[in-house]
């Protein structure tokens, strides 16, 4: 490889989007707010349950079981119940992205701050970066009646920036991907700690439990178009992005 093609791998940059069919509206305001904020050539796509399957890259075992008011998504391996889709699929990201800096965030998030800068402050010797949270909720529900499940580093995984170029994230096969416990991955368990870099608590700025200046805003107990959660800090602000697609796609279909 040219030192040309070192740098442009190194400096790739594309963002992946969890997306569940039953938040079309959350996924919608987390990626119009990274197409606002991102520079135009960098890749901005939704991770997609069915199409990873379709693709053969996602093949744990999941089922639907009955919950408090309603059926659950549940991971046969973990043991425990998915809230959404791409609870386990985000850590497929390195192997679509292939090179470059790769971030992910769930599709309850709405960016409200410029991503280059973020971009081109990290460090390549970090393996992936996120916001180490000290966070442990009470149990219960959250969101639409999903169960509230508690780990090892709860929320670090909401909001990552992989490097894909990084020889540590080879260890995070496919194999491992689809046979290890939820709970694993999540702790980022194929990293020694040295590997994992921190980042600014604002980039997973969780809704009434983070304090400080939101830069990424993370509704992680439910968004503000849930029964329950209209009243949640930030909620005007989502709701004026979400009008705003919501008349795109009036404009689009007329």
């Amino acid at each position: 490889m040219s030192l040309a093609d070192d740098w442009r791998d190194q400096h790739a940059v594309s963002i992946w989007i969890g997306f569940d069919p039953r938040e079309t509206a959350a996924f919608a305001v987390a990626r119009q707010s990274v197409e606002r904020y991102a520079l135009k050539q960098w890749r901005i796509s939704g991770l997609v349950l069915s199409k990873l399957k379709e693709a053969g890259l996602y093949t744990r075992p999941m089922e639907m079981r009955a919950g408090f008011d309603r059926p659950v998504m549940w991971d046969v391996l973990s043991d425990a119940p998915m809230s959404t889709e791409h609870a386990n699929a985000r850590f497929l990201v390195p192997h679509l992205a292939r090179t470059g800096w790769a971030g992910f965030m769930d599709g309850d998030m709405m960016v409200c701050e410029n991503l280059p800068p973020l971009f081109s402050s990290l460090d390549k010797k970090y393996a992936v970066y996120c916001v180490k949270h000290k966070f442990e909720p009470p149990p219960g529900v959250k969101m639409d009646g999903q169960t509230q499940t508690r780990y090892a580093r709860k929320n670090w995984s909401s909001f990552m920036i992989f490097n894909c170029n990084h020889p540590a994230n080879k260890e995070l096969t496919l194999k491992a991907i689809n046979t290890l416990p939820g709970r694993d991955l999540h702790r980022l368990c194929w990293l020694e700690d040295e590997l994992i870099g921190e980042l600014d608590p604002g980039w997973n700025f969780l809704v009434g439990h983070s304090t400080g200046k939101p830069k990424c805003i993370h509704w992680t107990e439910g968004t503000p178009d849930m029964k329950g959660y209209e009243d949640a800090p930030f909620g005007d602000e989502w709701r004026a992005a979400r009008d705003d697609w919501a008349m795109g796609q009036l404009s689009l279909g007329g």
